[in-house]
């Protein structure tokens, strides 16, 4: 067992400075054994923690890390930055830089807003689509996760086409009335909803590549019929692309599908490691914004000059030729060396993939689409394939309903170094789950 001395004395010191010890649930480790690891330094595709283990990261922050961990180009744009200041509630040449690239490398959105984190992009985004149609309501999917927004905070009453229920204290029944909440990959809950409900539905938000309550990938026609239906009622299509967007392709899962949403948001890369979120829409949608339109939103640090720098030197990276063609298959390389070797074992793993996001997943299944098709009792076997991962030095986020990354620092050989140890927990785990 790797020591987690170190950790455990912080773990402890912080429960009496934050709830539950942390400041975002899922680092508590309440889905595995054991303090959470606290991190002292990252470099490339690697961690160490305050104990000083060593482990090759594919949590990469959740997703935000593309280039890796303590990139150069990053660094240094940071570090030019902090010579002139840190924030001054102005605006600031910075912004214009990264929101003219993203928008010249973006065709699906014509203006775009910053602000700071991608929960914060999601809320002023259904506020917008709320505005911008003068409707109220506001369909979400089982599965799909947009940030702790109050309204989004929702799970699915009973039935098919019922409005949401509280899924979190603090939020009012009368804040979930207002969302409706249908199964992934269902047509006909989708119809019907509408035919019901449609002359007050704003927006449709999904998370096109769904990848907060595992990986469940949609089929491209579902999306495009998300699409054509929204057309036809005067509905918005939001898509939430917090972690796909600048993940599978610069433009996100809306490139990769090549399906054109009304309302997009992002986070997480466009940072580079630092807090920013983004909004963005047509000139048409996004004239409704503040001070051009009566959709108020505001924030102090929105745009602040350190993470625009960080932002441009993270995404310039990801605009070189063949950057996300390699990212792909390094991240197949990885995946398809161990599903084979389970498969030549007969265990009952697989781990599905896009782009170079991947999910961990145990029992014998076909396609996962919807989250009632998440086995939960596998759960278990993930607690103990995450407790030898982390003691052969791989790290990958605690729960076994998150997703992994891999990153431009993930060379071939640290994936093939990775895989080979993958493949030896595995046996292990097999030998405890048949004994």
């Amino acid at each position: 067992m790797i020591s987690r001395k170190k950790s455990e004395q912080l773990f402890e010191k912080a429960k009496n400075l934050f709830p539950g010890g942390v400041n975002s649930p899922v680092r508590a480790f309440k889905s595995v054994d054991g303090a959470p690891l606290f991190i002292k330094k990252g470099d490339g595709a690697f961690i160490w923690d305050e104990d000083d283990n060593k482990f090759i990261d594919f949590c990469c922050s959740w997703g935000p890390l593309i280039l890796g961990h303590n990139s150069t180009v990053v660094r240094e744009n940071i570090e030019k930055t902090l010579q002139n200041g840190t924030s001054f509630g102005a605006p600031t040449k910075l912004e214009n830089d990264l929101g003219q690239l993203i928008i010249d490398n973006n065709p699906f959105i014509e203006k775009i807003r910053f602000v700071s984190s991608g929960t914060e992009a999601v809320m002023s985004g259904i506020r917008l689509a709320r505005g911008f149609t003068k409707r109220n309501k506001v369909i979400k999917f089982e599965g799909c996760y947009h940030g702790h927004v109050d309204s989004m905070l929702v799970k699915a009453g009973s039935g098919l086409a019922t409005f949401g229920t509280s899924s979190s204290a603090g939020v009012p029944e009368s804040f979930s009335k207002e969302t409706i909440v249908l199964p992934l990959n269902d047509e006909k809950a989708v119809t019907e909803c509408i035919q019901e409900f449609g002359h007050d539905i704003a927006c449709i938000i999904i998370e096109p590549i769904p990848a907060n309550n595992g990986l469940l990938l949609q089929e491209k026609a579902y999306l495009k019929f998300l699409r054509k239906i929204c057309t036809e009622n005067g509905i918005l299509l939001f898509f939430d692309e917090v972690i796909s967007g600048f993940r599978v392709a610069f433009a996100g899962a809306a490139e990769l599908y090549e399906i054109a949403p009304d309302i997009v948001t992002y986070g997480k890369i466009i940072g580079g490691g630092l807090p920013v979120g983004a909004y963005g829409a047509s000139n048409e949608i996004m004239a409704h914004i503040s001070p051009l339109g009566d959709v108020y939103q505001a924030g102090t640090l929105s745009g602040n000059p350190v993470a625009m720098a960080a932002g441009i030197a993270q995404i310039s990276a990801c605009l070189k030729p063949g950057f996300y063609k390699d990212q792909e298959k390094r991240t197949l390389f990885f995946v398809n060396k161990i599903n084979l070797y389970a498969i030549s074992k007969g265990y009952a793993f697989e781990i599905v993939t896009i782009g170079s996001i991947f999910w961990l997943t145990f029992g014998k299944h076909g396609a996962i689409r919807k989250a009632d098709q998440v086995d939960a009792d596998t759960m278990v076997d993930f607690k103990k394939l995450y407790a030898q991962l982390l003691n052969i030095g791989i790290y990958v986020g605690p729960s076994g309903y998150e997703v992994g990354f891999i990153s431009e620092a993930h060379t071939h050989d640290i994936l093939e170094d990775a895989a080979n140890r993958f493949c030896a927990v595995l046996d292990n785990v097999w030998s405890e789950i048949v004994s």
